[in-house]
């Protein structure tokens, strides 16, 4: 007997491969069987699903999140379980919540994270013990951040760390790894730790080596200097003989529109030499706490959050300027913290980056924002409704491939990410005609529309809009040496 049956639907299995009709079996969190349609009985599971009509792809695995204290505050993870992610990567752009050990309020930008209460885990083990605890909806895999190595063994973070700091962060990061851990993340373009040298990253990353784990960066500049910071990258990774992701890759801000070209020739001409890759989210806006270095009137920045005016949030900055009588600079020194989205890139370049066969699908949402960016809630069925289905920059089932089985390929999440029998039942059903991502900047808090159903280790966990409460995600350690496991990306 099994538990679930999926009748008739069609499956993309997240291989990248066209699709084919089946019937598809779940039994004990797993995928029992794949046959032809109307070869399994409906009598022989305890439910059946009608999928005439639907695509059954894997559940999406969103590779770039900062979710890493809600998948315990918040464990429903109602934003993406909507969407069709059952997966999340947490430790994003050098920031994660383990392990930490603050001294005082979180430093920017980890304050995207939660505030002071919610950093509780000064070790990696506590962290992982913490989400087995609150058993969120979606499994939960985590990188780990520099910036939160910094902050735990340094003074002050902007300046170069000491030789003994270092070595402190080394086996701290040494320590998470035997836990699990997929590698280390770094956001060298915040403050926080723009001062680290490509010395200090490299001994770090040299770490990595030791597990066959993974290095992903946001860049030390995704503006002018796009190519100098990627050839960082390149060299960091090299160094430790690992595999590198680029964060968020994109051509920010006016004046390096249209770069895009040689951004992915230069990867490109990498990935010739090792093993690289970069995530992208669909639209040609970014969210982050609001720099004062990338204030602008070259482009539209919209407010998401300010502690002294809580009462801006979702307001455009040159508007706010206007009612208080000043420049935009001072206008977004007032608001500080705060945080921001940024309208400044073109969207040709964004849809340059998604099509490339070297680019994995990502969020970069902030669950944290009161405003949030639309991409928390929406950037999986944009893909599929927007970029895949209506401009058709991409087959469905490359758009599928690119958030299900090269995802899992490269963060090593085993049996994961592909319709095979015998891996975990983390499976969406969608209707490909109406897919659609309904979250907008004005109004992003909603729900996407053509999202059926989702099954988390074969638990249904979301079914025609609406959450069933039941929380059957898990803890997910690196398997193996990523190395091994780290896929190139589509054909050409």
């Amino acid at each position: 007997m099994y538990d679930t049956l999926i009748a008739s639907v069609h499956v993309l299995d997240g291989s990248g491969t066209a699709g084919h009709d089946a019937d598809v079996a779940l039994r004990d969190g797993r995928i029992a069987a794949i046959a032809a349609p109307g070869t399994l009985a409906a009598g022989s599971a305890m439910e059946t699903v009608d999928g005439k009509g639907r695509v059954l792809a894997p559940g999406f695995i969103d590779v770039h999140t900062h979710d890493d204290t809600n998948v315990i505050r918040t464990p429903g993870m109602l934003p993406k379980l909507s969407q069709g992610v059952t997966t999340v990567v947490v430790g994003n752009c050098g920031i994660s919540a383990a392990p930490v050990t603050l001294r005082g309020d979180p430093p920017d930008p980890m304050n995207l994270l939660g505030e002071r209460q919610d950093f509780q885990y000064p070790s990696f083990a506590d962290y992982t013990r913490a989400v087995e605890a609150a058993r969120p909806a979606v499994n939960v895999a985590a990188l780990v951040g520099h910036t939160a190595l910094r902050n735990n063994h340094m003074d002050r973070l902007d300046r170069k760390a000491g030789a003994g700091e270092i070595e402190a962060m080394r086996a701290q990061l040494r320590e998470a790894l035997a836990h699990g851990a997929i590698g280390l993340s770094t956001g060298l373009a915040y403050a926080s730790a723009y001062e680290a040298d490509t010395a200090e990253v490299k001994a770090l990353a040299e770490v990595l080596d030791e597990f066959g784990a993974l290095y992903t960066t946001h860049l030390r500049s995704e503006f002018a200097a796009i190519l100098q910071a990627m050839e960082e990258a390149y060299e960091v990774a090299a160094h430790a003989r690992v595999p590198l992701v680029v964060s968020h890759l994109k051509c920010a801000g006016a004046g390096n529109w249209g770069r895009t070209t040689e951004v992915l020739a230069s990867l490109e001409g990498a990935g010739r030499l090792q093993p690289v890759g970069c995530d992208c989210y669909p639209y040609s806006a970014s969210s982050s706490t609001l720099d004062l270095k990338q204030v602008t009137s070259d482009f539209r920045i919209d407010i998401t959050w300010s502690t002294p005016h809580p009462e801006q949030a979702g307001r455009p900055l040159a508007d706010i300027a206007a009612d208080w009588g000043v420049p935009l600079l001072e206008a977004a020194a007032r608001l500080q913290p705060a945080g921001a989205v940024y309208h400044g890139m073109r969207e040709d370049d964004v849809q340059r980056v998604l099509k490339h066969r070297l680019t994995m699908i990502g969020s970069d949402g902030l669950p944290n924002d009161p405003h949030p960016h639309p991409r928390l809630w929406g950037a999986f069925p944009r893909v599929l409704g927007h970029y895949s289905r209506d401009l058709g920059l991409f087959p469905l089932a490359q758009a599928v491939h690119k958030m299900t089985g090269l995802s899992a390929a490269r963060f090593g999440l085993a049996e994961r990410g592909l319709v095979r029998q015998g891996y975990h039942a983390d499976l969406v059903l969608f209707d490909p005609l109406t897919v659609k991502d309904q979250a907008t900047f004005s109004e992003p808090v909603q729900a996407s529309s053509g999202i059926d159903a989702v099954w988390v280790n074969g638990v249904l966990s979301y079914r025609d809009g609406v959450a069933s409460g039941r929380r059957a995600g898990r803890w997910l350690p690196r398997s193996g040496d990523l190395r091994a496991s780290f896929a190139g990306g589509m054909p050409e």
